[in-house]
C-alpha cells in the first residue's frame, strides 16, 4: 500500500516509537486501517528507562510478548535508591507467583520488536516518512501532508515525541508544570558488577543519576540537574567513571508539560506528544503504550457509534489530564523530600500551568 493508492485509510500515526506502535497494534486489532510515518531509520537513540512489571501484560495485550521473551532483555528485581534516606534496595513486589521483574530494555531494540509487529493487510509502515503539517477541513483533522505527498484519514494520531508536532500544527497550547528541564544521557561500556544486578538512582545537592546495565558489558546513564549550577551537569555517576563512553552526552528536554486539549475531532496526541514528565516519574514507556491503546480504544468507540466523536475524545483528555495531575503531584512530593529541594516545587502549580506555548519557547526533543 502507497500514499498514492490508499488516500483513504482510518487512522494514520505519526511516529514509530512504542506509543505509536502501540496505537497501531490496537488499531489494527478493532478492525482499523492503519498508516505508520516514521521519519527516522532505526535504531535511534533515546534516554533509557527501568520498565516495571506492569508491562507486561500491555505487552502480551499487543501480541509482542514471546518477541520480547526472545530479546533476552535484562531484568532485575528492583532498584537500588538512595534519595532523602540512606541507600536501600526497592523491590518491584511479589504475588503467589514469586517475585516481580522489571526489563531494562535498549530503546533502539524495544522499538524495533514493536514496529515490526506492525503488519498484515490492515497496517502499512512508511519508514523514513516525514509529517509536514495536519490537514483541515472546517476545524477536523482529515489527514497529513507527508514528505511522499497528502495522506487522508479519519483519524490523526500524533506519537511524534516531544516536539508536539500535531499540537504545533494546531496552535494548541501547551500547559507547563515546571521549569525547563534537561535530562542529559549516556552509554559506557566496561565492567561495573555493582550496576550488574540492578539500576540505581541517587540524588545529591543539585540533581539526581540514574544507571542501569542494559546488555553484558553495556551501561546507561540519565543525569537530571535541578540547579543551574550542577557540577555534575554531563557526567555520568562515579561508578562509570573508569568506564569508556560509547557516543556523546546527549540531552531530551523532559519539562513537565501535557497539551492542553490532547484529543479532539479528528486527532488524539499519545505518549510524549501528549504529555511529558521527566524520568523520575519511572513509566514513560508504560504511559505511551497505555495512552497508544487508549487512543487506539476510543477511536474505534467512535468509529463504531458506540459513543460521539466529541464523548470519545473528551473521555481521553479527561484520562490523560487526570493521569499527569497524579504524576506531577507524586513528582513534587518526591522532589520536596529532597534534602535541598529545588525552590519551585513549592510554588503554585496552578502558575505555570497557566503558561503556554507562547508564553515560552516550544520545547524541543534535543538540549
Amino acid at each position: 500500500m502507497s500514499v498514492a493508492s490508499s488516500p483513504d485509510v482510518d487512522v494514520v500515526i505519526v511516529g514509530g516509537g512504542p506509543a505509536g506502535s502501540a496505537s497501531a497494534l490496537w488499531c489494527v486489532q478493532q478492525g482499523l486501517r492503519v498508516v505508520v510515518l516514521e521519519r527516522e531509520v532505526f535504531p535511534r537513540h533515546r534516554p533509557g528507562e527501568t520498565l516495571p512489571p506492569g508491562v507486561e501484560p500491555l505487552f502480551a495485550q499487543l501480541g509482542v510478548a514471546e518477541a520480547i521473551a526472545a530479546a533476552g532483555f535484562t531484568r532485575h528485581l528492583g532498584t537500588w535508591v538512595t534519595w532523602s534516606d540512606p541507600r536501600r534496595f526497592d523491590p518491584f513486589g511479589r504475588d503467589s507467583g514469586g517475585s516481580w521483574y522489571g526489563f531494562q530494555a535498549p530503546r533502539e531494540h524495544l522499538d524495533r520488536i514493536l514496529l515490526d509487529a506492525v503488519s498484515g493487510p490492515n497496517a502499512v509502515v512508511l519508514q523514513p516518512c516525514r509529517a509536514l503539517h495536519p490537514l483541515r477541513d472546517r476545524g477536523t483533522v482529515i489527514g497529513v501532508a507527508t514528505s511522499d505527498g497528502p495522506l487522508f484519514a479519519r483519524w490523526v494520531i500524533d506519537a511524534g515525541g516531544g516536539a508536539h508536532w500535531l499540537a504545533r500544527g494546531l496552535g494548541i497550547p501547551l500547559q507547563f508544570a515546571s521549569p525547563r528541564l534537561i535530562a542529559r544521557y549516556g552509554y559506557v561500556t566496561g565492567d561495573c558488577p555493582e550496576r550488574d544486578e540492578a539500576p540505581e538512582i541517587a540524588a545529591d545537592e543539585t540533581g539526581w543519576s540514574w544507571s542501569a546495565c542494559i546488555a553484558p558489558g553495556l551501561y546507561h546513564w540519565t543525569r537530571l540537574s535541578l540547579s543551574e549550577d550542577d557540577p555534575r551537569r554531563d557526567c555520568p555517576p562515579r561508578a562509570f567513571a573508569q568506564l569508556t563512553p560509547v557516543s556523546r552526552t546527549r540531552g531530551a528536554n523532559v519539562t513537565w508539560r501535557i497539551v492542553s486539549q490532547p484529543a479532539g475531532p479528528g486527532y488524539v496526541c499519545v505518549g510524549d506528544a501528549a504529555a511529558v514528565l521527566d524520568p523520575a516519574s519511572s513509566h514513560g514507556v508504560l504511559k505511551g503504550l497505555m495512552s497508544g491503546m487508549m487512543a487506539g480504544h476510543v477511536i474505534a468507540q467512535a468509529e463504531s457509534g458506540a459513543a460521539s466523536i466529541a464523548a470519545a475524545t473528551e473521555a481521553y483528555s479527561a484520562w490523560l489530564r487526570d493521569w499527569f495531575r497524579a504524576d506531577t503531584r507524586a513528582l513534587r512530593r518526591m522532589y520536596q523530600d529532597l534534602p535541598h529541594p529545588p525552590p519551585w516545587v513549592g510554588e503554585d502549580p496552578a502558575s505555570l500551568a497557566k503558561q503556554s506555548a507562547h508564553d515560552q519557547p516550544l520545547p524541543s526533543n534535543r538540549a
